[in-house]
């Protein structure tokens, strides 16, 4: 029993968020969304501040463990409302959202269910925000993942054909400390979280420490790695943000990702930056929310201080 004690205690420090015990979480009623194969996803809306782009949304896909309610997002949704609207959401076996977690890859459904949402609130323009893996989410939905051959096998009445009348455009997209490759185990945090999402004893730590519920049943074949669909999204501008500091993904990661997608992304590395919402900097989300507003009404992707990459 000590070592199974250790090993949770080891598992919790690998996942655990910060943000847990340091503040109140947010609170208030949340709005329901209903995925393409029947989740139920816990949502909010909160609408732009004054002065504000009233036509501007940001969609903010969480990473594992999140929820629209832990303060970590909840400051992230703040800052990003000086610049517009944001729909925040629960990914499915997150939160109050139903379902089980894929880590990554039914997941596309539940982001394009987000936007979609935000298209039908009247926002014109489109950016969405990924942290983790709701980063690799971001970059596998604005590839067109979702309407490829594997949606089918999520179950969904009629195939990808039952997607057509979803409106998830969008005009740029914003990855953040996300993973480049799947099954990566090249950190200590990642070889811990690989127990938590591959064993029976692992689910059941991560349920009971920070309530997200796992689908045992693997993935069958699962999604393209990030860093091989990248290269899909163009001409949507794609920023891609990775600290150097990140104990989880290494930013070879991030390199990976922009130089698949090629001379629409924009890569920059974070000095002193760790991991995904827990560890962002003020300054760094109002720099993230100046480049979307750039690229998402001029198509450039060469939002302040962005650095291009090379074709």
């Amino acid at each position: 029993m000590p070592a199974a004690r250790a090993s949770a205690r080891s598992l919790v420090a690998a996942l655990g968020r910060r943000s847990i015990g340091r503040r109140a979480a947010r609170t208030g009623p949340d709005d329901v969304l209903v995925t393409a194969d029947g989740e139920r996803l816990s949502a909010r809306h909160d609408p732009p501040s004054a002065g504000a782009d009233p036509a501007l949304a940001f969609v903010v896909a969480h990473g594992f463990t999140g929820s629209w309610r832990r303060p970590d997002v909840a400051a992230v949704v703040a800052l990003l409302q000086d610049s517009g609207g944001v729909v925040s959401f629960d990914f499915r076996g997150h939160g109050a959202s139903t379902g089980r977690c894929t880590v990554g890859d039914l997941e596309v459904l539940d982001l394009a269910t987000a936007v979609a949402h935000a298209r039908a609130l009247g926002y014109r323009q489109v950016v969405t925000v990924g942290w983790s893996m709701g980063a690799a989410v971001a970059v596998l939905h604005a590839a067109g993942t979702l309407r490829t051959a594997w949606s089918a096998a999520a179950g969904l009445d009629g195939g990808p054909g039952a997607l057509d009348a979803l409106d998830d455009r969008v005009d740029a997209v914003v990855a953040v400390s996300g993973p480049g490759r799947w099954h990566f185990r090249g950190s200590a945090p990642m070889r811990r979280a690989h127990v938590g999402f591959e064993t029976g004893f692992g689910r059941a730590v991560v349920e009971a420490a920070f309530g997200a519920r796992l689908d045992g049943g693997g993935w069958d074949p699962g999604p393209e790695p990030p860093d091989a669909v990248a290269g899909r999204i163009a001409p949507t501008p794609l920023l891609v943000v990775h600290g150097d500091a990140d104990g989880w993904f290494g930013t070879d990661h991030a390199r990976w990702v922009a130089r698949a997608a090629g001379p629409t992304a924009t890569l920059w590395v974070e000095p002193g930056f760790g991991h995904a919402e827990a560890s962002a900097r003020p300054d760094l989300v109002r720099r993230i929310a100046a480049w979307a507003r750039t690229a998402a009404h001029e198509g450039t992707g060469a939002g302040p201080g962005s650095a291009r990459m090379p074709a």
